[in-house]
């Protein structure tokens, strides 16, 4: 099963985390960004576009881990559109903060993981467990 990984860079090692977890458990990472540097030029914030959304339409799941980047909520519709499983993670229950929360939070394309970074992975697992 292939994964996305959705975030911010302040939660690089966070997602790092995530993806060697889930790596060492079978999965396929369709584009690791944690790789690149900060793009400097409007032409490699589109190479960097391009990747991330043909990463996006090749997953079978996206997990975006919140706080998100600007990005992030862009990579969250663009899975929605395209009927894609996603699982949103946050540590704490302000993912659900009704005056900050976002409606797409709350589809049900949307399963929301709240809590360490083991229960997501756990989570992810046993989606496909569930789906094999």
């Amino acid at each position: 099963m292939k994964f996305y990984l959705a975030s911010s860079f302040q939660n690089k090692q966070a997602v790092n985390y995530v993806s060697e977890k889930l790596i060492e458990a079978g999965y396929v990472h369709t584009y690791d960004w944690t790789r690149n540097d900060r793009a400097s030029t409007l032409e490699e914030l589109k190479v960097i576009g391009e990747a991330e959304k043909n990463a996006i339409l090749a997953s079978d799941v996206v997990i975006v881990l919140l706080p998100g980047g600007k990005g992030s909520h862009i990579e969250l519709g663009i899975a929605l559109g395209r009927g894609k499983k996603i699982f949103l993670y946050s540590a704490d229950e302000r993912v659900n903060d009704f005056d900050t929360t976002s409606t797409f939070y709350h589809l049900s394309e949307v399963e929301q993981v709240i809590g360490t970074l083991d229960e997501l992975v756990g989570r992810v697992c046993n989606f496909r467990e569930s789906h094999r």
